[in-house]
C-alpha cells in the first residue's frame, strides 16, 4: 500500500526520506532490501523487529503487508518516538512500538511471531535464543552481524538451536557519490545477514 511520500508498490525507500537522529543507526536501503527478501513476509505475518533503530524495516514491512502485525522494539524513549514519527510520516498504521530492552521485554509482546528481524545489539546471540522460544513453527529469524564476534555468536546460536535452511550472505554495496568535482564509488559498510527457520 503506497504512501504519499513513497507512492510505489515496491520496497527500497531512499534513506534520506526517513527522519533521523544523530547516532541512531539506519539500515541502508540496499541492506534493507536483502533483509526484507530473507524475511519472506506473508500478508498476515506477525513480525518482531528487535533493535528497530530508525524504523526503516517496520515502515517498509508495514507498507508491503498492511494486514501484518508488526512490533518494533527499542530501548530509548527518544528512538521510540522517532520510529513512531517515521511510521506516521509514511502513513503506516500496523506498527506497534514497544519500549524495552531485549530479551527481557519480549514477554510484553502480545503475539508470538512468524518472522523476527534482529538488527544487532551486544548480546544479539542471547536475544536469538530467547526469540526462538517464542517463534511459531515454520517461523523465520533474520539477523545482522556487523563484526566478526556477532557473526560467530549468531552462527553458533543458529546451529545450537538446530535451525533449518540456514543462509548467510555478506552485502557488498558501492554507491556513486559526488565529492567536489569528482564522482566516486563509496562503499556502504559490509554486513552479514544470517537467516534460519524453525521446523
Amino acid at each position: 500500500m503506497p504512501s504519499s511520500i513513497w507512492p510505489y508498490n515496491s520496497p527500497g525507500i531512499p534513506d534520506d526520506l526517513f527522519e533521523r537522529l544523530p547516532g541512531i543507526p539506519l539500515t541502508k536501503r540496499e541492506v534493507r532490501l536483502l533483509l526484507l527478501s530473507y524475511l519472506r513476509l506473508e500478508q498476515h505475518s506477525v513480525v518482531w523487529d528487535i533493535g528497530a533503530g530508525t524504523g526503516t524495516i517496520p515502515v517498509e514491512s508495514g507498507l508491503l503487508c498492511p494486514d501484518a502485525q508488526i512490533y518494533a522494539v527499542e530501548r530509548d524513549e527518544e528512538v521510540v518516538d522517532l520510529i513512531r514519527h517515521n511510521c506516521m510520516r509514511f502513513g503506516v498504521k500496523n506498527v506497534q512500538v514497544i519500549q524495552g530492552i531485549a530479551p527481557h521485554c519480549l514477554e510484553q509482546l502480545p503475539k508470538t511471531p512468524h518472522r523476527v528481524c534482529l538488527e544487532g545489539g551486544r548480546d544479539v546471540h542471547k536475544t536469538l535464543e530467547q526469540v526462538w522460544g517464542y517463534l511459531q513453527p515454520q517461523g523465520r529469524v533474520v539477523a545482522i552481524a556487523n563484526n566478526l564476534e556477532s557473526l560467530y555468536r549468531l552462527s553458533e546460536g543458529f546451529s545450537k538451536l538446530q535451525a533449518r535452511n540456514i543462509e548467510v550472505v555478506q552485502s557488498s554495496v558501492n554507491r556513486l557519490e559526488t565529492r567536489g568535482p569528482m564522482q566516486v564509488f563509496a562503499a556502504v559498510d559490509p554486513i552479514f545477514i544470517l537467516s534460519g527457520e524453525k521446523l
